[in-house]
């Protein structure tokens, strides 16, 4: 499909009230060079509409591994890096041009997401995001009413494979929702 990100069902390119996902992302990139992170990709719904439909988010949610193996994953380090580039903190989310972000210490599946996400390019910026297969598991372990619409989403119009998708279930004893 591709990533164009919609808030409020305006696309980015289009309105400046759109999501600063360049920004973001650059933000990302920024972390692993001042090595306050090792790795990260972009998760949630803003990484389901890469494959799906694009649909109304709140926020763009980016996991990270830590550079920082203690208890608070390094997040004070990031908070005041990007505080120190104009970002803003509003409870758990940084704020960029008025649309929340927030930076997710990743493990375990979440983990493995960020290691085999795709690499993309958004707007001339290096990214990764989530495989489709991650994104369905991650939903089928989270269980929200919106992560099983999500997960149905995803099987009708994002390119599964199914096997590496069963394979990630049966690792982390994951079951889909019934219909």
């Amino acid at each position: 499909m591709g990533l164009i990100c919609y808030q409020w069902a305006v696309p980015i390119h289009e309105t400046s009230s759109g999501i600063p996902l360049g920004e973001v992302l650059k933000a990302a990139n920024g972390l692993v060079s001042a090595k306050l992170i090792e790795d990260w990709a972009l998760g949630g719904a803003l990484a389901a509409i890469y494959y799906v439909e694009p649909f109304a988010t709140y926020d763009a949610d980016i996991f990270f591994i830590p550079s920082d193996k203690g208890l608070t994953a390094g997040i004070p380090a990031i908070y005041a890096h990007l505080q120190a580039q104009g970002w803003q903190v509003e409870r758990e989310h940084l704020i960029v041009r008025g649309f929340p972000v927030q930076f997710l210490a990743a493990s375990g599946l979440t983990a493995e997401a960020v290691r085999n996400a795709e690499n993309i390019d958004f707007e001339g910026v290096p990214a990764k995001v989530f495989r489709a297969e991650y994104l369905v598991a991650i939903a089928a372990s989270v269980g929200r009413q919106k992560d099983k619409a999500r997960i149905e989403q995803l099987i009708q119009q994002a390119d599964i494979d199914q096997a590496q998708l069963n394979n990630i279930l049966d690792r982390y004893n994951l079951k889909l929702p019934s219909p």
